[in-house]
């Protein structure tokens, strides 16, 4: 059992943060509903209860849903509109998504519920959080949601397990969501006036999405900062540009930061000093020269585009909201995406920088063109007889490419929907799944610097570099060894990439 196995993350109206998500979404985490968002919880659902019941129309209590929301429902209706909008918005296509972006989308919206400003009972809550307890986890397509009027599709598919349709992942494998329910004794909820629409109102996948971006778009950007380290002495780089002074005249923090930290992992090389005296060379190229320019700036952006997901992680995001302190259910925006959308298109941007300067140093390094630095052409045993890592830059080039295309931003291109009362869409569902993309891709580009810049430190010996490099070459030596002869490279940078992801590095 990991230690993140045993943590509870308790749901008590305050905000969540990244690593509860990332603890609850991939490493099983439990939660439960404190007593005092539950008081709170009940109280809304009572004011709920009582306008539902009332003359006077409310939106999503006792009307239908979008542009049909002039058409008023009778009292004996209530429960069919709300198990029909259930239905009917489950219509999501394509691949299923990743069972911990579905788990991190419960947790936000039984977050979100619990704050208790949408009207619920305290058993749908519940029911939420034993399907994420148990980890029977509802398949969810990852297209239909336009990111405005919440995330409807994907959230109408988790809603359709609570009322036992559709289906579940349970240990793997797919089952009816029915048959779970009856194994567990438990019977499919019945929604009451406004659940339904509570279930489906919400960023939550937009929301989820983001805080395992925020945390892996981070955990990329160590790793980046140690392939950094690592590439200017295995290029035999200068360190003079890391020189604080110069960095603290351009008054950028993110600068300042990457270099002290490249300086801290390079104190102590020998290889900087075996060429400090007689080296011809000037300058070196861009991606050494300027890497603390580029890859601050980079991070600086991801910190930026960070913090309105996390803010997002404390928000109500439904509709009609509840205030039952003092009586009033008002109906609102709080739904559209726009917020994370734009942060998420954003966060694709410093991606392609993370990777594309990582690609120009593996192709500094492999051409074979730095007669001051003792590496054969591509890395090659023998070149000629091996080819070395010549393929693995290619690689990289196309990765950088994929990047380069999908870092353009979705929430520029609006399509109305809901015969046009829905107007203005974020498509933050889309800048979502292409953000999740970017990081897998940018992790792989920077996996192929680590493996390519570890086998240039072969060449080096027996000269060391700094403390800091030397750990870093140790741990991916740990899951890679040196190239004695032509081999697949695939299966060790995907080791690499693991290595990353786990935060090792």
């Amino acid at each position: 059992m990991s230690p993140n196995e045993s943590k509870t993350v308790v749901l008590d109206g305050r905000p969540l943060r990244v690593e509860d998500v990332v603890a609850v979404a991939r490493h099983r985490a439990r939660v439960e509903l404190a007593s005092e968002a539950r008081e709170q919880v009940v109280a809304a659902r009572a004011l709920v209860a009582s306008a539902a019941d009332a003359a006077d129309p409310v939106y999503g209590l006792n009307t239908g849903f979008g542009s049909l929301s002039k058409i008023r429902i009778e009292l004996e209706q209530v429960r069919e509109i709300q198990r029909n909008i259930v239905r009917s918005h489950a219509a999501g296509t394509g691949d299923p998504l990743p069972r911990s972006v579905v788990r991190g989308m419960m947790l936000l919206l039984a977050a979100s519920l619990a704050r208790g400003h949408s009207g619920v009972q305290p058993a749908t809550i519940e029911r939420l959080l034993w399907h994420i307890n148990e980890d029977k986890i509802p398949m969810v397509p990852s297209r239909g949601s336009v990111g405005a009027s919440g995330d409807l599709a994907p959230l109408a598919h988790v809603a359709l397990a609570l009322i036992g349709e559709g289906g579940c992942l349970d240990v793997g494998a797919p089952r009816a969501s029915a048959e779970i329910l009856q194994e567990a004794g438990l019977e499919p909820l019945v929604l009451e006036a406004k659940e339904g629409l509570a279930l489906l109102n919400g960023t939550h996948l937009m929301a989820a999405s983001g805080a395992l971006c925020v945390h892996d778009a981070r955990t990329l950007g160590e790793a980046a900062i140690g392939a950094t380290a690592l590439s200017i002495d295995a290029c035999r780089g200068s360190h003079g540009p890391l020189d604080a002074r110069i960095h603290a005249i351009r008054c950028q923090p993110g600068q300042i930061e990457v270099a002290r930290r490249l300086r801290a992992l390079l104190e102590g090389s020998e290889i900087v000093e075996a060429h400090r005296e007689d080296d011809p060379r000037v300058q070196d190229p861009y991606c050494l020269r300027a890497a603390p320019q580029v890859l601050g700036a980079s991070l600086d952006a991801i910190e930026s585009a960070s913090k309105a997901i996390e803010q997002e992680l404390g928000a109500v995001t439904d509709n009609p909201l509840v205030f039952p302190e003092d009586g009033a259910i008002l109906s609102g925006g709080n739904f559209h995406g726009m917020p994370l959308a734009i942060a998420l298109d954003t966060m694709r941007i410093p991606l392609v920088h993370l990777a594309g300067i990582a690609e120009r140093r593996v192709f500094w390094v492999l051409s074979g063109h730095d007669t001051e630095n003792p590496v054969s052409t591509y890395l090659a045993p023998e070149p000629g007889l091996h080819s070395g890592y010549m393929i693995a830059q290619y690689t990289a080039a196309a990765l950088c490419n994929e990047l380069q295309t999908i870092a353009n931003p979705a929430s520029v291109g609006n399509i109305p929907t809901s015969a046009g009362i829905e107007d203005y869409n974020s498509m933050g569902a889309t800048s979502a799944l292409l953000a999740r993309q970017s990081v897998q891709l940018a992790r792989d580009v920077i996996a192929i610097e680590l493996l390519v810049m570890t086998e240039a430190m072969e060449h080096q010996r027996p000269l060391r570099s700094g403390n800091g490099v030397e750990t870093i070459v140790q741990h991916i030596r740990g899951v890679v060894p040196p190239l004695t002869q032509d081999r697949a490279p695939s299966p060790d940078i995907a080791r690499i990439a693991e290595l990353i992801a786990s935060g090792m590095l």
